[in-house]
């Protein structure tokens, strides 16, 4: 049984630094890398491609909305084309910075508000899809169970990669319960096996009780969550207990 771990990187631009990229490199399969709109810089996009690449992590894009001071979070009113040049836009600067290392992409994961508005919303599902089929017809495109990215990316013959998540709650139709930070870990245990359970099992325990169906072909563990290190590592322990395998998502749809 074989899944993969990704983790949001490149996130820091400028003075700022964010994120524990280079320890939480070490863990994950692949990377999804801001691509300067919501965060990170030029500079940063071609160290985090060069850091995945000497760590055998799948490189992926990672686009959102052009709002730095919202950091991507805050919901925009865009027209289709608008979003779909934002994410070409984006994600073809990494694909450079990736080719400059003799590499590819090989996913995308659009970021905050953009993800949640595209997995509601079959016009902005569209929009993303239609402008990444145009970089590449392989391209990965990550997705929540049951989305309309899922859907409509089924459609168009894409390849979806159906996420879930080790540090946020989820809802009984596959999506997730938000919030601005990721919630203290104080049971690294319990969610490493809840993660397990997901994998294994396909199923997951809803903050109302209900035992739902979900599919786990990528598991995402954000890097600012506090104790996301400690969680990582517990998480990689119990795949190794339950036999499962660590691998980049184009692995596992592709091979």
């Amino acid at each position: 049984m074989r899944v993969d771990l990704n983790c949001d990187m490149g996130e820091s631009f400028g003075l700022y630094q964010l994120g524990q990229d280079e320890e939480m490199m070490k863990y994950i399969s692949s990377a999804n890398i801001a691509c300067g709109f919501h965060a990170g810089d030029p500079h940063v996009m071609r160290r985090t491609v060069e850091l995945a690449k000497a760590n055998g992590v799948g490189i992926g894009a990672h686009p959102g909305f052009p709002d730095l001071m919202g950091f991507g979070r805050r919901y925009m009113k865009c027209t289709p084309e608008e979003i779909r040049d934002y994410v070409m836009y984006q994600t073809g600067a990494l694909r450079e910075f990736a080719a400059w290392t003799k590499t590819e992409l090989q996913h995308c994961k659009p970021h905050g508000a953009l993800f949640m508005m595209a997995m509601e919303d079959e016009q902005i599902a569209r929009a993303i899809l239609e402008g990444l089929a145009a970089l590449s017809e392989k391209m990965i495109v990550f997705a929540l169970n049951g989305s309309a990215v899922e859907e409509v990316g089924r459609q168009m013959g894409m390849p979806i990669a159906r996420e879930v998540y080790a540090d946020r709650e989820h809802t009984a139709n596959g999506s997730i319960v938000l919030t601005r930070r990721g919630p203290s870990i104080t049971d690294k245990e319990g969610m490493a096996r809840r993660v397990v359970r997901m994998v294994t099992e396909g199923r997951v325990l809803t903050p109302d009780g209900e035992d739902a169906e979900i599919k786990a072909d990528t598991i995402c563990i954000h890097g600012d969550t506090p104790g996301a290190i400690d969680l990582i590592k517990e998480i990689r322990a119990a795949f190794k207990q339950a036999g499962i395998e660590v691998t980049p998502v184009r692995d596992l749809l592709f091979h």
